[in-house]
């Protein structure tokens, strides 16, 4: 498996009820930003079949700027 490619465990995932789904909220605001941020970035990649890097630099070539009124 490469470094960066990153393997869903679907035997790690259950279905449950709306109550025991709430107290996920408590885990994630008990992690850093930095966490938060990782993981919905692994999240994204996963959807939309981005491959995961560390190297997230925004592409700044493209650009529009508009006068305003």
């Amino acid at each position: 498996m490469k470094e960066n490619q990153i393997k869903l465990d679907r035997t790690a995932m259950r279905i449950v009820s709306f109550e025991e789904k709430g107290n996920n909220i408590e885990y994630w605001l008990s992690r850093s930003v930095k966490e938060r941020l990782s993981a919905s970035w692994q999240l994204t990649c996963s959807a939309y079949g981005i491959p995961y890097s560390n190297k997230r630099i925004m592409d700044k070539t493209h650009f529009n700027m508009r006068k305003s009124q």
